[in-house]
């Protein structure tokens, strides 16, 4: 189930830099040019706290493209899966109840936090526009609006 989700990940940032390469699994495609970013490759979240395990049940992944109009703040909620998230376009603050923030732009990507109550921002004038991939268990929610 990870290597799907690094897969898509990688996928996505091909056309983002085509000039910049580090590719350590290209499957011998560099010989025709293809090049390959790797943007995020961690075993931690934003907040710097352990990614937990994958949960038991059958796997799902399910890819997002999220809008997020400037100046909007999302409401508190938390991810119970695990996922990761590209900005396209626009700058996202995220922040936690504990005081903990990070704000990501246009290229970036980031490894969200699982089970932590969160909020995020559209900073500045700018739409936010990301791709998220959530990988979870069929029939497992991946937002929580937190109460």
């Amino acid at each position: 189930m990870k290597q799907v989700a690094l897969t898509f990940l990688m996928l996505l940032a091909l056309p983002l830099s085509p000039l910049e390469v580090n590719a350590d699994d290209g499957h011998g495609a560099e010989n025709l040019g293809v090049t390959i970013k790797e943007l995020v490759n961690s075993t931690q979240e934003w907040d710097g706290q352990s990614l937990p395990p994958y949960p038991a049940g059958p796997p799902e992944i399910k890819v997002l493209r999220i809008k997020i109009p400037a100046g909007v703040t999302l409401p508190w909620h938390f991810h119970p899966v695990i996922n990761a998230a590209v900005i396209l376009k626009g700058r996202l603050e995220l922040y936690s109840k504990d005081g903990m923030t990070k704000a990501f732009g246009p290229g970036e990507a980031l490894i969200e936090v699982v089970n932590t109550v969160h909020a995020g921002k559209a900073l500045g004038s700018e739409d936010v526009v990301l791709i998220v991939f959530y990988a979870g268990s069929q029939g497992q929610p991946t937002s929580v609006l937190s109460k």
